[in-house]
């Protein structure tokens, strides 16, 4: 998994509310394991009409929120079914970081662990960043200092720290576990030796 430290970008800004998974990436498209090239199909029925064309007005569909890395969406983003491709279509698109006011908590876990940062702020806080998109102008996040920054201003934002470890050093599941490979193979070869029978069964 990739580290995250920080990024600059013209946000996108998708003021709807309850943004659930089948709209973030919808069933057909769950067919994969692969968390490469689902990007395309992001927001897929928002973004594109009946015959498969983009449309217009649509945010993604236009420069420069389609190389936008940071999205700011309404309350209670991600929610509906625990798909994990949800996230990955999004990382796959090149969003890596999403602000909104609430999440729902799968989703949420999900997002730490692909990589993704997903920050909580206040619906008036929300307001104010929004501004950034209207103009076409960058903000920054930074997760080490836990600050977003705009113009001259700067929010603050809380995040548990162990995810923010995770995030800075880019440890998923598999990394956390390889860092105790060490105990492992101890108590491995602790069971060896005074429960042989074990191994034994497994030849």
């Amino acid at each position: 998994m990739n580290k995250f430290i920080s990024i600059k970008s013209v946000p996108a800004y998708l003021p709807i509310v309850n943004i659930d998974t089948d709209m973030i990436i919808p069933k057909q498209f769950l067919k994969t394991i692969k968390r490469t090239g689902l990007g395309k199909n992001l927001f897929f029925e928002m973004r594109y009409d009946q015959s498969g064309k983009e449309i217009d007005d649509f945010i993604l569909n236009n420069s420069p929120y389609n190389n936008s890395k940071i999205l700011i969406a309404g309350k209670n983003f991600g929610c509906g079914s625990s798909r994990e491709h949800a996230p990955w279509a999004l990382m796959d698109f090149g969003i890596t970081c999403v602000i909104s006011s609430s999440y729902a908590d799968i989703f949420y876990n999900n997002c730490f662990k692909n990589g993704i940062l997903p920050i909580t702020i206040s619906e008036d806080q929300i307001k104010e960043i929004s501004e950034y998109s209207n103009r076409k102008e960058e903000i920054s996040v930074n997760l080490p200092e836990q600050t977003i920054s705009f113009g001259n201003k700067e929010i603050k934002f809380e995040i548990d720290q162990f995810k923010k470890k995770c995030l800075i050093e880019g440890l998923d599941d598999i990394a956390l576990s390889l860092e105790k490979s060490e105990k492992i193979v101890s108590y491995e070869n602790k069971i060896k030796e005074g429960k042989p029978w074990i191994f034994n069964d497994q030849n």
